[in-house]
């Protein structure tokens, strides 16, 4: 099979931290081309935007997207009207209309696209999903909990509208929960903590319900230093299931089932090669519509200001 060839868009912390190293790890895929304001790489083409590069003329068949939300919508739209498959890094878009318009678009064009859930690739995360399907649930909670000025040190869009404040990582824990749920929910409280200078929240505290009236509560917080949190605890009338550092490894009543290294954006990549190959698209924008959800739902309350 020929290789796809590859083009980056946003060459930031993201794409340094886990795509250059999954994509050169990935068959069937290959990086030939980077568009990024401030970045280049060596031993590809390098251009200053998404336009530059698509009408450079340099043969590319796909597009991975690593910048911001923001703004994402038009770089999406002009890959995809040029003709090349769309892989987007989460969350997908800003917006639920947009991601929306993209996925009709995709399908008209006969494209894949791929909205990426990184956490979803995660070890635990399947073999959770097999094992809750076999027991009767009680409960889940979740705590996600790090701090915002080691992961995003000094990004200002992550405070702008469309940023999602906390809900950046927290999303992470919604891909989650939206897999392995056997039952779908749906958000009946919200209560979001703003900083006192800046648009988008520091911290939610969320309560959801199943269908059957189970329930479901996440704590996001991104003021925590220190070891971080990201864990998800399911309480079944069998037993305890949890999954911890952000689903790679898994507890089962007690005792260590799975403890796994990091390999998500390898498994993503692998998915996009096979997804592009098949003429197929992945576009589950559930844990963005929970998002949407909870701003729309959210009581705010007002702490103090944060400054990086």
């Amino acid at each position: 099979m020929t290789p796809i060839r590859l083009a980056i868009v946003g060459l930031g912390k993201i794409a340094r931290d886990q795509h250059l190293g999954a994509i050169e790890a990935t068959d069937g895929i290959d990086l030939v081309a980077v568009a990024s304001r401030n970045a280049s790489l060596e031993n590809v083409a390098c251009f200053a935007d998404i336009h530059e590069l698509l009408a450079s003329g340099v043969e590319i068949d796909a597009v991975s997207l690593c910048t911001p939300p923001q703004g994402r919508f038009e770089q999406a739209k002009a890959a995809l009207e040029a003709g090349k498959h769309v892989m987007l890094e989460k969350p997908p878009g800003a917006t639920l209309s947009e991601v929306f318009a993209l996925e009709t678009l995709a399908r008209e064009k006969g494209l894949s696209l791929f909205a990426t859930w990184h956490s979803r690739a995660a070890a635990a995360v399947e073999p959770a999903r097999a094992l809750m399907a076999e027991r009767t649930l009680k409960s889940v909670s979740v705590e996600w909990k790090e701090d915002v000025r080691h992961w995003h040190p000094s990004q200002a869009w992550i405070w702008e509208p469309g940023g999602l404040g906390v809900f950046d990582p927290g999303i992470n824990a919604l891909s989650i929960v939206t897999r392995i749920m056997p039952e779908t929910f749906h958000l009946v409280r919200s209560e979001l903590t703003f900083p006192a200078n800046r648009a988008a929240p520091i911290a939610a505290s969320l309560a959801f319900e199943t269908k059957s009236g189970l329930p479901v509560a996440a704590e996001l917080d991104w003021r925590q230093t220190g070891p971080q949190t990201w864990d998800i605890r399911v309480e079944t009338e069998e037993g305890t299931i949890v999954l911890t550092h952000g689903g790679s490894r898994l507890i089962v009543d007690g005792e260590a089932q799975i403890v796994e290294e990091d390999r998500e954006y390898r498994n993503l990549y692998r998915d996009f090669v096979a997804l592009v190959t098949k003429g197929d698209s992945d576009t589950d924008f559930s844990p963005l519509v929970h998002v949407a959800d909870a701003f729309m739902l959210g009581r705010r309350i007002e702490t103090e200001a944060f400054e990086d």
